[in-house]
């Protein structure tokens, strides 16, 4: 966003198209990050069920830490947000922010990485299978060398985002797809020269992506002037003590908030095993087509966050109200087309993961198709809070935020799932009943809290004059 635009309050028309053309670009990064994920199951998926299952623990586990901690070190983004509002260009807060968000990505990484080498008495501990133990291990004990790099990268990601570039996120992320094929392909089966690894290729590729992704980053912002002014690996030893707790600070809620979010899906999915196996399967296929839709909002969420800094460091709170208001606006707007389709055209939806005609997946398609209906209503909930969430982060209120999630999470979002499904016939509709409430509960209260912010003195004053 230029200077010239922060000096008064954009229009309704202008703040949508500004938010617009920040939050699709995040939005396709996003999705393109999926597809990275895809391709890494892709290549698995040939090397055997075992192999498969064991690299799907081991992701269950470092896909969770490594989601918490980008969202502690993405408090950068509303803090950027908020130095060029106030002052743009503001090159010595923004470098000071980026720095120290540099620093706890590398600590928080290191400590992450020793979190998931837990992996090992945590499987023997929930009385996995050693099989399945054993290939596990051998893919997490090297993909975890991919954490540190993963983050670094995710901050330069926030950064080249808040200063008007998320073309490159999305950019880098669709090469890095290509790197991370052209990976798993060398180092899983041993083509080109390079050693037969099996699965922990598969891991060495996760590196390799994850430190291509960092370079590509890197270069982006020395050699775009606007963003090389900054300086941002100048001194980069020189510590900033207050800015370092601030993100910790604003970024340790998002953190607890992600593993609250990340935790009520991982339990359902944990109780839709008990009910059986094509349950279980036509959950995973009706969810993964949820998470894939989430992308968009979660992009318009990452860009209210960098559009109400924006205002927020300005001192402008009309600015940062319509910002907020219209980005709930095209976030709930997305999800009632996609609630749409998954109700209209539901096997069409299914083609993407499954052949849903195949008489072998006839119950699984029956039981996703049913969970897709019950998908379609909390995509909407689920759409607004991602939203209203990332609004509230850019006022960097982020406490209050937290709490809100783990109680509609944990409890009327489980506790009506554990009621409905083990103690009516509804089963796994019941599990999924809950889901929808946790979401509805979380999306209210966090609408409430938006709309209610000036009263509750989360915003810095009326329009600067």
């Amino acid at each position: 966003m230029q200077q010239a635009s922060l000096l008064q309050t954009p229009s309704w028309g202008q703040e949508l198209r500004a938010t617009i053309g920040l939050a699709g670009p995040l939005a396709a990064a996003n999705l393109l990050q999926m597809l990275t994920y895809a391709v890494d199951v892709i290549f698995i998926a040939r090397l055997g069920e075992q192999e498969l299952a064991g690299s799907a623990l081991a992701v269950s586990l470092f896909g969770l830490v490594l989601w918490a901690l980008t969202g502690l070190t993405g408090a950068v983004a509303p803090l950027i947000a908020e130095a060029v509002g106030a002052r743009a260009p503001a090159l010595r807060p923004v470098r000071r922010s980026v720095r120290m968000a540099l620093w706890l990505a590398l600590l928080a990484g290191v400590s992450g990485t020793g979190l998931c080498l837990l992996l090992d008495p945590i499987m023997r501990a929930s009385g996995q299978q050693s099989g399945i133990i054993v290939f596990a291990n051998q893919y997490n004990n090297v993909v975890v060398f991919s954490m540190v790099p993963m983050l670094l990268a995710g901050v330069l990601r926030n950064f080249v985002s808040a200063l008007g570039r998320p073309i490159f996120a999305t950019a880098i992320t669709g090469l890095g797809i290509f790197v991370n094929a052209a990976a798993n392909y060398v180092f899983i089966f041993g083509h080109l020269g390079a050693p037969e690894l099996g699965l922990a290729g598969a891991a060495v590729a996760t590196i390799i992506t994850a430190l291509f992704t960092l370079a590509a980053y890197v270069l982006a912002i020395r050699m775009d002037r606007r963003l090389h002014r900054y300086h941002v690996f100048g001194r980069l030893w020189s510590p900033d003590w207050a800015r370092f707790r601030q993100i910790i600070q604003i970024g340790t809620p998002i953190a607890l908030t992600i593993t609250a979010e990340a935790g009520i899906f991982g339990t359902a999915a944990f109780l839709m095993g008990r009910f059986g196996a094509a349950e279980l399967a036509g959950h995973t296929v009706a969810l993964q087509l949820a998470a894939l839709a989430f992308q968009v909002p979660f992009g318009v969420g990452q860009a209210a966050a960098i559009r109400v800094g924006y205002h927020y460091g300005a001192r402008d709170a009309v600015g940062a109200g319509r910002a907020g208001w219209v980005a709930i606006a095209i976030g709930t707007g997305f999800m009632a087309l996609t609630a749409s389709a998954m109700v209209l055209f539901p096997n069409l939806l299914l083609r993407i993961y499954i052949d849903p005609d195949a008489a072998a997946n006839a119950t699984l398609v029956a039981f996703a198709l049913q969970y897709l209906v019950l998908a379609a209503i909390f995509q909407l909930a689920d759409g607004v809070q991602a939203v209203a969430a990332g609004a509230l982060r850019g006022l960097q209120d982020t406490r209050v935020p937290m709490w809100f999630a783990i109680f509609s999470y944990w409890v009327p979002g489980i506790g009506m799932s554990i009621g409905l499904g083990f103690f009516t016939p509804l089963e796994g509709t019941g599990v999924w009943i809950g889901l929808a409430t946790g979401l509805f509960f979380a999306a209210a209260l966090l609408i409430w809290r938006w709309h209610r912010r000036e009263a509750l003195g989360l915003t810095r004053g009326q329009q600067a004059v």
